[in-house]
């Protein structure tokens, strides 16, 4: 268990890591970030910083002097920049669920093997191996590179008459997978935190809006019935089990009917503080940042407990602009992540709203 005034180490500098550093601080603990970019917004608000490459192993061993534990904000982190601080310092959420997440196709059949139902999908190598696999699969379809892909990047969709030569070239000819398109009635993502000591806490299941690719909206609580909100608690759960994780995961999910039934099929897991549970920073009796800096740091989890009925909005590119309106908002809580250049399809910050039930 560390002890205020303890150094957390963060890999990685975009608002996420700001966001764990604010939390951190507010429990009395300074924060180390490392990063390549020297204009990352986590800079402006930690005790220390490193500005190197993730492969620069001699600047990797003095931020490892220089911490207490170590942890990550985001997936794509390279594993072996992981494990080789792990061998200096503890490194939580462990390294090899970096390894497993950054493979969506290792990814799908590391939940499938727990009996919690995934999209429908198959593993393509190779440009030839496409129509084979849409055999298995079906139309309409989307092809995913299998590694480092977010907001709808390495991604192409294949319908009937779609070219696959171009489809493959589309991205960038990579070991990709290949999902079925689910014709979904929403989206939802369980935000669970695991504890050293192996508690486990849920935030309430969240309904989210994307677009173009890009989480938009968040609503808490989603609109599902209670029986379907209580099997994403226990499969957020079972994963973390499963990886014995310790800190913040989010799975994403589609919500699917089929004669009837309701159900749920994991998409997708975030070994990390999410964007779909920023409304918990204003909207919950502890906010995910804190869930995994007390996780981390080997403290007890806080009960996290909805303030009311809430809803976030990214503020994506030119939107950030708008924050002069959003702070005359009654009840508006106006978060910018400090970065200098809004670009189309760049999170800025976001804007949280509490209301009665």
């Amino acid at each position: 268990m560390l002890k205020p005034d303890s150094t957390i180490g963060i890999l990685g500098g975009g608002q996420l890591g700001r966001m764990l550093a604010l939390a951190a601080a507010q429990l009395g603990f300074k924060c180390h970030v490392f990063a390549p970019n020297p204009d990352a917004p986590a800079f402006d608000v930690v005790h220390r910083v490193t500005v190197a490459d993730y492969a620069d192993t001699g600047a990797l061993d003095r931020f490892a002097t220089d911490v207490d534990v170590i942890t990550y904000e985001f997936k794509t982190i390279p594993a072996e920049t992981a494990m080789f601080l792990s061998a200096r310092k503890p490194v939580l959420p462990d390294p090899q669920v970096l390894a497993i997440t950054q493979d969506r196709a290792i990814e799908k059949e590391f939940v499938a093997k727990l009996g919690i139902p995934v999209t429908p999908f198959a593993r393509v190598d190779t440009g030839e191996e496409i129509a084979a696999a849409l055999d298995r699969v079906g139309r309409p379809a989307v092809l995913k590179t299998r590694r480092f892909g977010y907001d709808g990047k390495g991604q192409t969709t294949i319908r009937v008459g779609s070219d696959l030569d171009a489809a493959w070239r589309e991205i960038g000819g990579q070991p990709a997978i290949l999902e079925a398109f689910i014709p979904f009635d929403r989206e939802v993502s369980i935000v669970a935190a695991r504890s050293r000591a192996g508690e486990v806490e849920c935030f309430d299941l969240t309904e989210n809006e994307h677009r173009d690719h890009i989480l938009k909206v968040s609503r808490v609580p989603a609109n599902v019935p209670t029986e379907v909100a209580d099997e994403a608690r226990r499969i957020g759960g079972a994963i973390a089990e499963a990886f014995n994780y310790v800190g913040v995961l989010a799975v994403e999910m589609f919500v699917v009917r089929t004669d009837g039934v309701t159900r749920l099929l994991v998409n997708e897991i975030a070994p990390r503080v999410h964007n779909s549970g920023h409304w918990t920073i204003d909207g919950a009796s502890v906010s995910q940042f804190e869930q995994h800096v007390r996780a981390v740091a080997g403290w007890p989890l806080g009960k996290a407990r909805r303030r009311g009925r809430v809803e976030m909005t990214n503020l994506i590119g030119a939107e950030v602009d708008d924050y002069i309106r959003w702070l005359t908002v009654p009840g508006a809580s106006v978060h910018l992540y400090g970065k200098a250049h809004a670009r189309p399809g760049r999170k800025m910050g976001h804007v949280t709203q509490v209301f009665d039930e």
